[in-house]
């Protein structure tokens, strides 16, 4: 996996919608990024909010994963105390999305603050059922984030992708979905290439990232993302893969090129 690539366009085999999160190469503005994307030879970019889609639009960019409409990552759907605020944001932005042309949007947890996981399941459902008929009608995916609670998250409660399962069948629409984090569920309970093949149905997006440290996925870390690709591939999967890795290499755009390269099975 250290094989590093010249500054062509890469020839991709299709197998895998390619993107990157933006804030991991937050060092360039959008446009660069943007061209940068092109270059490499894909065409989405994650975690996007609506102020700068006309960017992503200028360049002919997919936003892969739109954000904006959340209060913070730690202020989530398992407090009924942002419900309200949270309908309102969720109901007015799933509008944006849909009107933009864009399919996913991203929602969180919240941090646990004392709630017990079960009532904070049951509020989650409770909260989050009040804008699937909205988000349904208008085609757009609310896609709820597992992050690691060990190291990056503390205290975030959708960390265990059994708790966001059980989310997804309380739910019950097909319009909510979880976004595996494969960097945050090796950290917090591993068997990633298993939870995949037998959970797929429930996951619509997923993240990268190198273990430890979330930098380069290559052989400084200890997943293996060819294999990882390729059973994600299996199951039929349509959606996008985002790098979320943190270059720290100095050609950061190899980084990236080396990274999209290693997960095109």
């Amino acid at each position: 996996m250290s094989q590093t690539h010249n500054s062509h366009s890469l020839q991709l085999k299709g197998n895998i919608n390619h993107s990157v999160c933006w804030w991991t190469y937050n060092f360039m503005s959008l446009d660069e990024l943007c061209n940068v994307v092109k270059q490499v030879g894909f065409s989405a970019i994650d975690l996007v909010g609506p102020d700068n889609w006309p960017t992503l639009q200028k360049h002919g960019i997919d936003c892969s994963m739109c954000n904006g409409a959340e209060i913070s990552l730690t202020e989530g759907w398992n407090d009924p105390q942002y419900h309200a605020e949270l309908i309102d944001r969720y109901t007015k932005h799933i509008d944006l999305v849909a009107d933009a042309g864009y399919k996913n949007l991203i929602c969180f947890s919240g941090n646990r603050r004392g709630i017990s996981n079960e009532e904070g399941l049951e509020n989650c459902a409770s909260g989050i059922k009040n804008i699937m008929a909205h988000a349904e009608k208008r085609g757009v995916m609310i896609v709820m984030e597992l992050l690691n609670s060990r190291i990056d998250h503390q205290d975030y409660m959708c960390d265990r992708s059994a708790w966001g399962i059980a989310l997804c069948k309380k739910v019950a629409s097909p319009n909510f979905t979880l976004l595996y984090d494969i960097y945050h569920m090796q950290i917090n309970e591993g068997d990633v290439t298993r939870t995949i093949q037998l959970h797929h149905q429930h996951f619509s997006h997923y993240h990268t990232g190198g273990v430890p440290g979330r930098h380069e996925i290559n052989e400084t870390q200890e997943l293996y993302y060819p294999a990882i690709m390729q059973a994600i591939a299996k199951t039929g999967y349509k959606g996008y893969v985002a790098q979320e890795f943190i270059p720290v290499a100095s050609n950061k755009i190899e980084s990236l090129r080396n990274a999209v390269f290693c997960c095109d099975v």
